[in-house]
């Protein structure tokens, strides 16, 4: 399987856009900045500048990214265990409420939408478990310790 994950393809077409604005739009605005006369006081000129700058630090930001998730792919990620793109539900041992996670990476994380991160302390305590496993987690709240109710790995939830 050569698929690619979804936090790849998101940053690739990030990546898409800031090169487009960095080598197309980018350059028409300091263009125009550029005819208004002294660049010295030109707030445009300056503005355009600062942006170049963002948008290529950001380019160059994701490229990084790109090459550190290169080491991902869909065989490297377990099949019967907690890992990048599983949903889990936990029960709290001793209060018996039940909570629901998807594991993702850090650029994909949205806590109100269930998503934690593979490397939040919840995120590494979870990862390589099964079913029925108890997790201690230590929280600035304390410690907790949940049981791995259910586990749907990327691969249970992407089947074609």
């Amino acid at each position: 399987m050569s698929r690619q994950l979804p936090i790849v393809e998101k940053l690739q077409a990030d990546l898409a856009e800031l090169r487009y604005e960095f080598t197309v739009e980018l350059p028409k605005v300091i263009l125009v900045a550029r005819e208004h006369g002294d660049l010295s006081e030109n707030a445009e000129y300056h503005a355009a500048k600062e942006r170049q700058g963002f948008v290529n630090a950001r380019m160059a930001q994701i490229e990084q990214r790109l090459r550190e998730l290169s080491l991902y792919n869909w065989s490297s990620i377990p099949t019967d265990v907690i890992g990048y793109g599983s949903k889990v539900d936990l029960e709290d041992v001793d209060s018996g409420e039940s909570v629901s996670y998807s594991v993702v990476f850090a650029e994909e994380v949205d806590t109100a939408g269930g998503t934690i991160s593979m490397t939040s302390p919840v995120g590494q305590a979870l990862l390589n478990r099964a079913e029925g496993d108890e997790v201690t987690i230590r929280l600035p709240s304390g410690t907790k310790t949940y049981e791995v109710l259910n586990v749907v790995t990327i691969h249970d939830s992407t089947d074609d």
